[in-house]
């Protein structure tokens, strides 16, 4: 009896290390092991899933297998699969939640920096630098999120090949699909992707706040936002829901796009974020003779830069591996040697550098 009880709690130490790949917790903590029984060699696990059809159930299981028969004394193991009781997963999500039944956590004292990246009109790539910059950064060993709050033009699960990946329901709370080390959850999700989403103010901020307070992303270092172009209704609802987001401002060289690129910081610094700098993307094209071919004229983003007081962060050369990658779901910057790639690699290690600074945090101190 005494051997059973010290293989049941090596097992149980085992399982310890099975983490559950959407909610990112062993599974041992999320009370996904209610029983582990041994008789000599023989062991079994009760597993119970968080909800009906969770697509980690094949990989959970596996995990689980491996990790028991790891353990020195196991000569078999076997896996009962079934489903949490609704009471425990009610208390999942409220532990999950943590001390913020209605808000959301991304708030001026956590420890999250949060990125918003916008632009002053359509067609500027910057849902493609978006999603690059993202898959970079997780690159760089950061936890990252990802928002795709351009409800009426959704690409980001496109670009980041998981046009087919739906969230995970668990009781209130939603798990965000994943791709490249990347947490992301878009309205293209939860809509056909021939669905022409027309809603109004009200609805659209319904669903940023939603994206914000019921999406699961687990502790992150940056959450970045695709912000639709423009000075609309989501930008306000961002403004008002994340007054403390910095913001990235995209344009292309082209005047016309750098003028309007310009209103959208305004609107930003209205609401009290922080626009931190320019990025111009299309900014040449080079040639086979190394020359550049400026398609869209120059200077854009500098002029931008320049008015709005804020640095260049970046210039994004025309690259046709960066669009084709865009179409295939596979992010240029896994691609070491693309120019437009290496520029959107090097603004990452500029952002991972500065990390989140201390204004407007409150440090939990108190003066003796």
């Amino acid at each position: 009896m005494a051997d059973d009880e010290a293989l049941e709690a090596a097992v149980r130490r085992a399982l310890g290390s099975v983490i559950d790949p959407e909610i990112r917790k062993p599974i041992t903590e999320l009370d996904m092991v209610p029983g582990v029984s041994v008789q000599g060699g023989q062991v079994t696990v009760d597993l119970r899933l968080t909800v009906a059809g969770c697509p980690a159930a094949v990989s959970i299981e596996r995990d689980v297998r491996t990790a028991a028969s790891s353990v020195d004394g196991v000569s078999e193991v076997s896996v009962s699969v079934g489903v949490m009781d609704a009471a425990t997963r009610d208390a999942l999500t409220a532990r999950l939640r943590g001390d913020r039944p209605s808000g959301h956590p991304f708030t001026a004292d956590s420890l999250t920096r949060v990125i918003a990246v916008t632009s002053g009109k359509g067609g500027v790539g910057k849902s493609t630098i978006t999603a690059n910059l993202a898959v970079a950064l997780a690159a760089r060993g950061l936890s990252v999120g990802l928002v795709d709050a351009d409800v009426f033009g959704f690409s980001i699960p496109g670009l980041l090949g998981i046009a087919d990946a739906k969230p995970t329901p668990v009781g209130e709370l939603i798990m965000p699909p994943r791709a490249h080390g990347v947490a992301v959850i878009s309205i293209g999700m939860f809509v056909d992707a021939r669905t022409a989403v027309s809603w109004r103010g009200p609805m659209l901020h319904r669903t940023v706040q939603q994206f914000l307070t019921d999406v699961h992303f687990g502790d992150l270092d940056v959450l970045l936002l695709d912000l639709p172009p423009g000075t609309g209704d989501v930008a306000i609802s961002i403004g008002q829901l994340l007054p403390h987001a910095d913001v990235i401002v995209v344009t292309t060289p082209q005047t016309a796009a750098a003028d309007v690129a310009e209103r959208s910081a305004l609107v930003a610094r209205q609401t009290g974020q922080n626009v931190i700098g320019v990025v111009e993307n299309m900014s040449g094209l080079v040639q086979s003779d190394g020359s550049v071919l400026e398609l869209f004229g120059s200077g854009g983003g500098a002029d931008t830069a320049e008015r709005l007081g804020v640095p260049l962060l970046a210039k994004i050369p025309l690259s046709v591996a960066l669009r084709e990658g865009g179409d295939a779901g596979e992010p240029i910057v896994l691609r070491p040697g693309d120019a437009a790639g290496d520029a959107i690699a090097r603004l990452a290690d500029e952002l991972a550098r500065r990390g989140r600074g201390l204004a407007g945090r409150k440090l939990g101190l108190s003066p003796r």
